[in-house]
C-alpha cells in the first residue's frame, strides 16, 4: 500500500480486546451500513404493508438496499458535510431505485429516525454474541465450581491472608456476575426500540403522506426491522441508549472482576491458576503472560468512561438535540466492541482456566497458622474470657512473625492450654464456614 493510496479500514490494529472477535464484525462500517439500509428498507415495507406505498416500491427498496450497492468511503467523505451519514446514504438509495420507486425511500423520515433505528439494529445484532460468551463463561465456571467445592484457598481482604476459604465459592462468586451480566443484557436487548417520530416526533409528515394511525406504523415499523415498538419517539427522550450503557458497562465490570482475581491469583508468588494458553514476552521467554485477563481489565477500565458520555447525552435538549445525539455513535460503538471482546475472551478464559491447589494449600501456611487465628479466638474465648483469648492470641501472633514459628507448636507450649483439646483447630481446612453449601445455593441459579 502506497502512501498515495492509504487504506483506512479499522482493523484493531490498537484493540487486541475486540479484534477478531465477532464484535468486529458486528460493529464494523459495513455493519452499521447494513442495518441504515434496513432500517430504510423496513420503513417502505411497513408503509406498504398498510397500504401508504405500492407493494413493487417495498420489493424495489429492499431489493437495492445491499450494502455491496452502495461506496462506503464516498457516504464517510460526505457525512463529513452533512453531518450523519443517513442523508448521503437516502441520496444513494434513492438513485438505486429508481425514478418509479425513489419517492418512497426515506419517505416521511428524518435521519434520525433512521440513524437510531440502525444503532439499534448493531446493538441488537451485537448483544447475541455477547450473550454466547456469557453462556460459555457461565457454564465453564459452573464446573470449575462445582470440581473445586471442597478446595481450601487463603481468603485475601486488603491484600492480606484474612480467614480459609474455597475456591469453588469464589469461581461461584464470578459465576454469580456472569449471570447477572447475562439477565441485565437480555432484558435490555429484549426492548430496544426502533424510532419514528419524523421532523420533531409528532409523525406529521407521515399523516400528511396519509397514515391514519401513527401507533399502527410505529408498530408495523417495528414488526419490519425486528425491535420493539416505544410509546413515544424518543429523539430526546434517550432511555433506550442509557439502559443499554448501563448493562454494557455492568458486563464490563462484571468481567473485569474475574480478571482481576486471576490476574492476582496467577502472579508468581501466589501461582495458585493461570491462563490456559499464556502470551509471550518480546524480551523474557520465560514468560507466559495473562493475556485474556490483561484484555479484560483494560475493558472494564475503559467502559465506565464511555458510559458517562452516553448518560451526559441524557440532556437532550428541545424535540431534537444538536450535539448529544450525535455525541453517542462512537462511544457506544466502543462499549459495544469492549463488551463483546470481553465476552469472548471471558470465555476462553474460563474455559482454559489451569487450578493449582496445591499452590493454594501451600499458600495457607504462609501466615504459620495464623490465618485460623478468627477461629481459635472463638474457641479460646469461652475458656480463657474475651479479654485473655485476644491479648494471648495477639502475642503468639507477635512471637509466630519474630521467632519464624507454627502457631500450632506455640500454643502447645502455653500452660493455659495444657488441658485444651486443640486438636485440628490450626488446620485451615476445618475452618472454611458454610463454603461448600454457598456454593451448592449459588449453582441451583440458573
Amino acid at each position: 500500500m502506497t502512501p498515495d493510496a492509504p487504506d483506512d479500514s479499522d482493523t484493531g490494529l490498537l484493540a487486541p480486546g475486540w479484534a477478531g472477535t465477532p464484535a468486529a464484525h458486528t460493529t464494523s462500517d459495513t455493519a452499521y451500513l447494513r442495518a441504515l439500509l434496513d432500517a430504510e428498507a423496513a420503513l417502505t415495507r411497513a408503509q406498504a404493508a398498510l397500504g401508504l406505498a405500492p407493494a413493487e416500491a417495498a420489493a424495489a427498496v429492499t431489493e437495492a438496499a445491499d450494502p455491496a450497492n452502495f461506496d462506503i468511503r464516498s457516504l464517510a467523505a460526505r457525512t463529513v458535510d452533512d453531518g450523519n451519514p443517513v442523508i448521503p446514504l437516502v441520496a444513494d438509495l434513492t438513485a438505486a431505485v429508481g425514478e418509479e420507486y425513489g419517492p418512497y425511500v426515506h419517505r416521511g423520515a428524518t435521519s434520525q429516525d433512521v440513524m437510531d433505528t440502525a444503532t439499534m439494529l448493531v446493538a441488537v445484532r451485537s448483544l447475541g454474541p455477547v450473550l454466547a460468551g456469557l453462556g460459555r463463561a457461565e457454564r465453564a465456571l459452573a464446573g470449575l465450581a462445582a470440581r473445586h467445592r471442597d478446595t481450601v484457598m487463603p481468603g485475601r481482604t486488603l491484600t492480606q491472608h484474612a480467614v480459609p476459604t474455597t475456591f469453588g465459592l469464589k469461581v461461584a462468586g464470578w459465576r454469580a456476575l456472569v449471570l447477572d451480566a447475562r439477565d441485565r443484557v437480555s432484558r435490555v436487548r429484549d426492548t430496544l426500540p426502533v424510532q419514528l417520530g419524523g421532523a420533531a416526533g409528532t409523525l406529521a409528515a407521515f399523516r400528511a403522506f396519509g397514515t391514519k394511525d401513527g401507533v399502527a406504523l410505529t408498530r408495523a415499523y417495528a414488526r419490519e426491522v425486528g425491535l420493539s415498538a416505544p410509546e413515544l419517539p424518543w429523539h430526546a427522550l434517550r432511555t433506550p441508549v442509557a439502559d443499554l450503557a448501563g448493562c454494557l458497562v455492568f458486563t464490563a465490570g462484571a468481567l473485569g472482576k474475574l480478571a482481576v482475581d486471576v490476574l492476582t491469583l496467577s502472579r508468581t508468588e501466589a501461582g495458585e491458576v493461570s491462563e490456559g494458553s499464556g502470551g509471550g514476552s518480546s524480551a523474557m521467554p520465560h514468560k507466559a503472560n495473562p493475556v485474556r485477563s490483561t484484555l479484560l481489565v483494560s475493558a472494564a477500565r475503559r467502559a465506565p468512561q464511555l458510559a458517562a458520555t452516553l448518560y451526559g447525552s441524557l440532556v437532550a435538549e428541545d424535540e431534537r438535540p444538536a450535539g448529544a445525539w450525535h455525541a453517542e455513535w462512537e462511544p457506544l460503538r466502543d462499549l459495544l466492541r469492549l463488551v463483546g471482546g470481553a465476552a469472548a475472551h471471558a470465555a476462553g478464559l474460563a474455559e482454559g482456566l489451569r487450578v493449582r491447589p496445591a499452590a493454594m494449600r501451600q499458600n495457607l501456611g504462609l501466615t504459620r497458622g495464623l490465618i485460623v487465628s478468627e477461629r481459635l479466638s472463638a474457641v479460646l474465648e469461652s475458656r480463657l474470657g474475651r479479654a485473655r483469648a485476644r491479648e494471648l492470641l495477639t502475642e503468639l501472633a507477635r512471637r509466630a512473625h519474630t521467632q519464624e514459628r507454627a502457631l500450632a507448636e506455640l500454643l502447645s507450649e502455653e500452660p493455659e492450654l495444657k488441658d485444651v483439646d486443640l486438636g485440628d483447630l490450626t488446620d485451615p481446612a476445618g475452618y472454611t464456614g458454610f463454603a461448600g453449601p454457598l456454593t451448592d445455593r449459588a449453582l441451583e441459579r440458573r
